[in-house]
């Protein structure tokens, strides 16, 4: 008869332990679970900001009344990343020539408010289409003398409602949060051409024989958003050329609207979000028709699917983000006496600009010698370091910034944050022109830049980013 080994009973102890032991490893097997798994959440939104009602238009002095119809949808849209850790940072795309940094404070005030997302975690990027509208301060005095006191209310209605409606965005963005993952490719696009260099009416013969001259950025960066089911939820792409195809009175994103237009179709369901490199001497030629704008588009569409069909890479799911504000120097400011004869002569611009700043002196203050310039810095994963910089950014710094750090694969923001005005570099100050202080009466500063904004700007670009060390050694 076969014998049977029978256990003895287990104590209240023995089971108490073994109890405690099987507890301990199966929150051992989850913790090991969710490492081996960590990843980003994403989440994706797009808000209409099209004015309601006629407005006038934002770019081109040109101009003599309101818009008149419709191209295209303007929009704000949104990506909010969540790192495995927890920390959060929204991207926020606008369809608008730019925005001034006190709404671009109230804003961030109200999201950290709702929404506990620090200044650093939002990146406000505007596309630089000059078929959108008036809105904030940006470029006060192309339009002060112009807008009537009724046109004047209708645009900070409209400024009200645009500072509500990004909120909205991004809260429309968490709501949507769910795992997903990043991945980084480039490819090129080349209607972008150097305006300082190149005449405009001869640029057809000049990309005929290869005869452009200056430097340009043709680099398409894309960063490509898929969910865990593997479709994908977003695409940003990037491109450093003026959104200023078009000079009608139709609202219009231009070439970027026209290529996040074409991508969506293609990835149904996903959201495209534009934003503007380094491209304020640089223009899309020939240009002034919407055919244009739609080939335009459709280049930088087919680039940005030319980038997702390449071998991607991916990016971990680690964040952090950088904010800080730098004084950079005005000078040649004008005297009171010199402010009074422009308000007394003919130009439009400039007496409105005086009428500002006399107005700054008639309060017993000083002109502002400085300015308080944004710079932002994001670093995703190990893989990607993104930089945004505020104002209308000549594409010397893209160039130089990438070639001082050639290890790091680096995405250059212009128009972010606050488009206070032309960033030439030292050539283009020195060289002069219109980026190179001409368009500072559009903006109202009083001045031009110093000798010293490029180096101010490239050695907090170096702070940020970690390379102070190696730049200068």
């Amino acid at each position: 008869m076969a014998r049977h080994a029978v256990s003895p009973p287990r104590t209240a102890g023995q089971s108490t332990l073994i109890a405690a032991l099987a507890a301990i490893l199966c929150l051992l097997a989850i913790n090991s679970t969710f490492s081996a798994e960590k990843t980003w959440k994403i989440g994706v939104s797009k808000v209409v900001i099209t004015p309601e009602v006629p407005l006038w238009m934002a770019g081109y002095a040109s101009r003599t009344k309101p818009a008149e119809g419709k191209l295209t949808e303007l929009f704000a849209k949104c990506v909010l990343l969540e790192d495995a850790d927890g920390r959060r940072a929204a991207l926020v795309t606008l369809d608008l020539v730019g925005i001034d940094r006190e709404f671009a404070a109230d804003v961030c005030r109200a999201i950290e408010k709702q929404h506990q997302l620090p200044r650093a975690a939002v990146m406000l990027s505007t596309s630089h289409t000059h078929s959108g509208p008036v809105a904030t301060k940006v470029l006060r005095p192309m339009y002060e003398l112009v807008l009537s006191e009724e046109e004047q209310r209708k645009v900070d209605r409209y400024t009200r409602s645009l500072g509500e409606k990004i909120v909205q965005s991004v809260e429309e963005a968490i709501a949507s949060l769910a795992p997903g993952t990043l991945l980084y490719s480039e490819a090129v696009a080349t209607f972008a051409v150097n305006r300082r260099t190149n005449v405009e009416a001869e640029v057809p013969r000049l990309q005929a024989s290869k005869s452009i001259q200056g430097p340009s950025d043709h680099r398409v960066p894309v960063i490509l958003a898929r969910g865990s089911d593997g479709a994908t939820r977003a695409i940003l792409l990037g491109y450093a050329c003026h959104a200023t195809t078009l000079s009608g009175y139709e609202w219009c994103a231009d070439y970027p609207g026209f290529a996040c237009e074409l991508l969506e179709k293609e990835h149904p369901g996903a959201v495209a979000l534009f934003w503007a490199g380094c491209g304020a001497d640089q223009n899309p030629l020939p240009r002034r028709t919407v055919e244009l704008a739609r080939s335009y588009g459709a280049q930088l569409a087919s680039a940005t699917s030319e980038a997702l069909a390449k071998q991607q890479r991916v990016i971990q799911p680690q964040l952090s983000a950088s904010y800080r504000t730098i004084d950079l120097g005005l000078t040649d400011l004008p005297t009171r006496e010199m402010l009074e004869a422009a308000l007394r002569g003919t130009n439009k611009y400039e007496q409105a600009r005086a009428k500002s700043l006399l107005a700054i002196l008639e309060r017993g203050e000083p002109l502002p010698s400085t300015y308080p310039y944004p710079v932002q810095t994001w670093k995703l994963g190990n893989e990607v370091t993104w930089v945004a910089l505020g104002g209308e950014v000549v594409v010397d710094y893209a160039l130089r910034i990438a070639k001082e750090q050639p290890e790091k694969t680096l995405l250059i923001t212009g128009y972010a944050n606050d488009v206070m005005a032309y960033i030439p570099s030292l050539r283009v100050l020195k060289e002069g022109g219109y980026e190179g202080g001409g368009a500072m009466v559009y903006y109202g500063l009083p001045g031009r830049w110093a000798d010293d904004v490029e180096e101010k700007i490239i050695a907090e670009v170096r702070l940020q980013t970690g390379a102070a060390v190696a730049a200068s050694q």
